[in-house]
């Protein structure tokens, strides 16, 4: 028997289950349309909120960052990566956002990593959303620290716990997704900070999926609720809405000041591209400018979860633009996923681990660079679909 043979027999199970991820191919820029295994689709898929991965701004302040910084940082942030580029992109998030300060990382997700590892150990505890993101679960058990889940979005089960846990450990943290970006449902932050403040624990909201999206002009959750200065620590992504690449975390001054002496992918991976900060810089422009496509955004996904709902999908909890069709079993949802494209529809469907059995779907994600007619689009696919495989009638 081959010291291999149990992985390979782990993936025929994945497949016999309908877990496997068949990964498909992207030939073009990320927009309304992309071509996908050589097939030109509707992009009902990516997390380019605001069509921003190919806006001309931001490629020209690619472009231009490149011809005077080139293409590689050469170094880690602590050592020789600290561009000017960098630290202007820093200095105006945290304007953006209303924040003390703000400290940049490669990605939303070694931002989580770096950042709960950094402030809490060994002797802490952290409790943490039941339905939180995968980031957040490895930061958490990179850290160390003791690990209670509370009941999704209860605020009276974190106080609950807190009440049961806190006093045994050192130092407690609280963490919570903005936006559940499975569901699309937003949490409660101002009774979850309240819970907080009470006990006087750190309060930290991961805003992937709210930065560009929520608060005025894409400012995100902190500035939907307007908590600004009640939020110890707001975790966001350029990746998404801002449509390039990189973590943010805002918050305190002196939180800030520790993640840049003790966030490990800050001190030991290279630094986010010249050309990467000079886009983050564009994005922001844009969005300081005006808020028209955020309010597009939102339009688009009023009317596309209005006239999902009319033919008798069942799109969940969202509140926010993602839009979660369900569908129950895994191989249900992979074959509603092969059916779309072959209707020239890119959607593709998501199963266990990253959502519970039985909670399969496919997860629309609709945009600011969607028309009516790519709605409408859609939307015949989704029927035509949706009656062949008796999903609605």
């Amino acid at each position: 028997m081959s010291k291999l043979d149990w992985l390979t027999q782990e993936i025929d199970d994945l497949k016999e289950q309908g877990l496997y991820n068949n990964i498909r191919t992207i030939g073009s820029a990320q927009g309304a349309r992309i071509i996908v295994d050589g097939k030109d689709v509707l992009n009902f898929c990516s997390n380019n909120y605001l069509g921003l991965a190919n806006h001309p701004k931001l490629v020209e302040a690619a472009k231009e960052s490149t011809k005077k910084y080139g293409v590689g940082p050469a170094a880690v942030r602590s050592i020789a990566g600290t561009t000017d580029l960098h630290v202007q992109l820093e200095q105006r998030l945290a304007k953006f956002k209303g924040a003390e300060d703000v400290i940049t990382f490669q990605s939303g997700f070694t931002a989580n990593l770096g950042t709960i590892s950094a402030l809490v150990g060994k002797e802490d505890v952290i409790f943490s959303d039941r339905l939180n993101h995968a980031s957040i679960i490895d930061g958490c058990r990179l850290s160390g620290a003791k690990i209670v889940a509370y009941e999704h979005n209860d605020p009276f089960a974190l106080e609950d716990a807190i009440k049961e846990h806190a006093s045994n450990f050192r130092r407690a943290l609280i963490i919570t997704d903005g936006v559940f970006s499975m569901d699309g449902d937003i949490a409660p932050l101002p009774a979850l900070v309240e819970v907080a403040k009470k006990y006087d624990i750190l309060f930290m909201v991961d805003d992937a999926h709210g930065e560009g999206v929520l608060g005025k002009g894409g400012r995100g959750i902190v500035d939907h609720f307007g908590l600004h200065g009640k939020v110890d620590i707001e975790v966001g992504t350029m990746s998404k809405a801002f449509g390039v690449v990189g973590g943010i975390v805002a918050g305190d001054k002196v939180i800030i000041e520790w993640l840049r002496q003790r966030g490990r992918p800050f001190l030991f991976s290279s630094a986010v591209t010249a050309p990467d900060a000079a886009a983050c810089l564009a994005a922001v422009d844009l969005l300081e400018e005006s808020t028209e496509l955020v309010d597009k955004l939102w339009d688009n996904a009023k009317y596309f979860k209005e006239e999902m709902k009319k033919l008798g999908f069942d799109t969940g909890v969202s509140e926010t633009p993602i839009t979660p069709v369900m569908l129950g079993e895994a191989p249900l949802a992979q074959q509603f996923s092969r059916e779309l494209f072959e209707e020239g529809v890119f959607a593709m469907a998501i199963g266990f681990p990253t959502v519970a059995k039985g909670k399969a779907r496919i997860r629309v994600m609709i945009s600011a660079s969607h028309d009516r007619d790519d709605l409408g689009q859609g939307l015949e696919a989704f029927a035509k679909v949706g009656k062949k495989l008796g999903v609605i009638s």
